[in-house]
């Protein structure tokens, strides 16, 4: 099976039957006895909304684990789900991981995975499994640039027969985005709102450039700070466009630092292919026009960008000759 282990969501493949899970990273947990009770969708239905008794969290931050004993119970409880609680199962494990991570954070992807059940588990780096699930010929001796953009890291890199050629990953993405509309709803209108709030607010309003209903506005409702009381302002996609210029911004930085590095026969190949946009951030209106914008080079979306990395652990799973793509690997008794 192929893992997209998300700072937003878990995705799981299975070979022969393609994409069979996609639920949100997120755990409930009991407070008292430190017991999972919620997992997925049921789990982020939770958030900022739990009783005194029950944590709803995210157990990985940035792409990489930040509560290990929640993210092993996730996993476990996926797994479950996937082969319909059969014990006997013990699958082997494709997992994605961003390509800044330290071997001590490699090192606990493997033991929760293990944990889990797993009886093998390959690693590979995030963005070369996003390329080929975007269907880039990674195979093949030319350059391909790469921009996954997840939940928690920016992932950029320039790849050629089948190796990463050079990257950056930067812990800027779809939550410094999120965070960013949170924080000038408190600057601009002094009303605290939730995650689920502002992920709504982006994906209603968000953009990285102007577009055609760039007049449009939202009801945003929440808790007014000054008064103490809920309130409802109205909000302008121009507004929530200027509050997302700095981590727009850092992303841009950090593909025009990748090209910069480029070696000149692979910016060529670059230059003629374009630029790959995978992942949710994907899906910001404009951006890949901006992106194109600031550095002349013609930027595409993938078909299913939010599917990409999972998609290509799969292929990866299915196509042997595909093996040198592991950056780690380890056989579990």
């Amino acid at each position: 099976m192929g893992i997209d282990l998300g700072t937003a969501n878990t995705l799981i493949y299975v070979s022969g039957k393609g994409i069979v899970l996609e639920e949100p990273s997120v755990v409930a947990i009991e407070r008292k006895t430190e017991t999972p009770r919620a997992f997925g969708k049921e789990a982020k239905l939770l958030l900022g909304r739990a009783p005194e008794n029950i944590e709803a969290l995210r157990p990985l931050k940035d792409g990489v684990i930040a509560d290990f004993d929640a993210t092993e119970a996730m996993i476990h409880e996926f797994v479950r789900r996937v082969f319909e609680g059969n014990p006997l199962v013990h699958p082997r494990m494709v997992i994605g991981i961003p390509s800044g991570v330290t071997k001590l954070e490699r090192r606990a992807v493997i033991e929760a995975a293990s944990n889990a059940g797993a009886r093998e588990v390959d690693l590979i780096e995030e963005p070369l499994a996003a390329a080929i699930g975007a269907g880039l010929p990674v195979a093949e001796p030319t350059g391909n640039m790469i921009v996954d953009i997840g939940g928690g890291t920016t992932e950029v890199a320039v790849l050629s027969s089948q190796g990463k050629v050079i990257s950056e990953s930067i812990r800027i993405a779809g939550d410094e985005l999120t965070e960013a509309i949170v924080n000038q709803m408190k600057k601009e209108h002094k009303l605290a709102i939730g995650e689920n709030t502002a992920e709504t607010i982006k994906l209603q309003l968000g953009s990285a450039y102007p577009v055609k209903d760039d007049d449009s506005t939202m009801e945003v409702r929440g808790l007014h700070m000054l008064s103490g009381l809920p309130r409802s302002v109205d909000v302008k996609a121009s507004e929530i466009r200027e509050c997302l210029q700095d981590p727009v911004n850092s992303i841009i930085e950090a593909i025009k630092r990748t090209l910069e590095q480029t070696p000149p026969d692979l910016a060529a190949d670059i230059i003629d292919r374009g630029i790959m946009l995978a992942g949710g951030g994907a899906m910001l209106r404009g951006l890949d026009v901006f992106i194109s914008h600031e550095t002349g080079i013609v930027t595409h979306i993938a078909p299913e960008p939010l599917k990409c990395v999972v998609l290509g652990t799969g292929r990866v799973l299915e196509d042997k000759s595909l093996d040198r793509v592991f950056s780690d690997r380890s056989t579990l008794n």
